[in-house]
């Protein structure tokens, strides 16, 4: 089976029009509601005293058979920045929604700052009771954190639940790598079950072969299509990444178990286009299937900087 993407072109990207969400539209993540999708994202805010932004995690609401078209913008973000000494004082992602047991579950990652290294990834969780419009933190700690056989960050997590058991594809850390006067995160994808979405079993060990150069991998999509599993991901260079050549493409890998992943990037491969919002980097993908298709939203240029949008997928 091989796949042909066919983009859509840019949803949204932020105008600067609230403090909290000057730019950035990274990490599209959908809610299917009845009448409409809710595409979570994150924002960045404008720079502190020091500099350094914070992230927040926000929605737009899109039309069901025609995502291209925006409904609402959410005016406040759905989360707020955790207290002084958590896991996210210092930004809050959204990565992963899905409903559950009447609610809407949304997992994200939380930013702390650090000395020695320049931060620190953990996954968290929230609830809501209102059909995804306002949340509520599980707990002030993550539920997906630092281990004595994963001692570096935990991020970008992708949940699905497949019969009684929740499963997560999430990045894991395995090293940090001196690059000048800074220092790089390595990760790659990793797998973790749990029976009630708190308490995970994981052993941490890599989904995946690399492809390129110290790769990092992260945001896993993962979605049957027939009688097989299919996962969608992002991948980039380690080092030397913030420019078009070296930075993050999609990559494709699917099992028969979903436990052996065999990767073949070219067969679901989406390229960054010739031009415009998504010419140098396409990043962040989430596949979901909308009333008979099969959608793969994504972010652009800069880690999404220059927005989100989407792609439809047909089988050859």
């Amino acid at each position: 089976m091989t796949f042909r993407w066919e983009k859509r072109g840019r949803i949204f990207a932020p105008s600067g029009e609230y403090p909290w969400m000057q730019s950035h539209a990274q990490n599209p993540s959908v809610l299917v509601l009845e009448d409409r999708l809710r595409v979570f994202f994150n924002a960045r805010s404008i720079k502190d005293a020091e500099g350094k932004v914070a992230a927040y995690p926000s929605y737009v609401d899109v039309r069901r058979d025609d995502p291209a078209a925006v409904i609402a913008v959410a005016d406040a973000p759905v989360l707020q920045l955790g207290d002084p000494g958590t896991f996210d004082q210092f930004g809050a992602m959204a990565s992963s929604v899905l409903h559950h047991n009447g609610e809407v579950w949304l997992y994200y990652v939380g930013w702390a700052r650090c000395e020695g290294v320049p931060y620190h990834h953990a996954v968290g969780l929230a609830r809501s009771r209102d059909g995804g419009t306002h949340f509520e933190r599980y707990g002030r700690g993550p539920v997906l954190t630092r281990t004595p056989s994963e001692p570096f960050i935990q991020n970008s997590p992708s949940v699905v639940k497949i019969g009684s058991r929740f499963h997560m594809w999430y990045s894991t850390g395995s090293a940090w790598i001196p690059q000048g006067d800074s220092i790089e995160s390595i990760y790659t994808i990793a797998h973790a079950t749990s029976v009630d979405g708190i308490e995970w079993s994981r052993d941490g060990v890599p989904l995946l072969d690399a492809a390129v150069e110290f790769e990092c991998q992260t945001s896993p999509s993962v979605l049957r299509l027939g009688d097989r599993y299919h996962m969608w991901f992002c991948y980039r260079c380690g080092v030397d990444f913030r420019n078009a050549r070296r930075g993050y493409r999609i990559g494709y890998a699917w099992s028969d178990d979903l436990i052996r992943w065999h990767r073949d990037d070219d067969a679901g491969r989406l390229d960054p286009s010739p031009d415009g919002w998504d010419s140098e980097m396409v990043c962040y993908p989430c596949v979901v299937d909308v009333d008979g298709r099969t959608l793969l939203f994504y972010s652009g240029n800069y880690f999404g900087r220059d927005g989100f949008g989407f792609a439809e997928l047909y089988v050859n």
